[in-house]
């Protein structure tokens, strides 16, 4: 695979990916969030009794599986986009225009200056 520097550029890669294998027939919604899901519970599986420091201290050989699974999540995720028709950076702007609102900074007299 050629260098991917931007999103659409993976998407097409993942594209080419799937076409290459047949793969389409297989990514409808309903199977790639099933799919989504299980990368997910994975990447937990990482974490799962770990503190929060040990959590942020990972060894460089459970650092790569996590990367290995954020990967995965990540594709599926894409891909799922990809075929719903959904740009995830518009989505990912518009839903943090609404978290802004949901979820104002404090006010000024009440945020922690330290």
């Amino acid at each position: 695979m050629d260098h991917i520097e931007t999103l659409t550029g993976l998407r097409d890669e993942l594209r080419a990916f799937c076409a290459e294998r047949d793969w389409h027939r297989y990514h409808t919604p309903k199977n790639l969030a099933m799919a989504l899901i299980v990368e997910a519970a994975e990447l937990v599986e990482h974490f799962q009794w770990a503190t929060a420091e040990e959590s942020l201290a990972l060894a460089p050989e459970k650092l790569a599986d996590v990367r290995d699974e954020v990967a995965d999540t990540f594709i599926y995720l894409l891909e799922l986009a990809d075929v719903l028709g959904i740009d995830l950076i518009a989505a990912a702007r518009d839903k943090m225009a609404k978290n802004a609102v949901k979820y104002p900074p404090p006010a000024e007299s009440s945020r922690n200056v330290g």
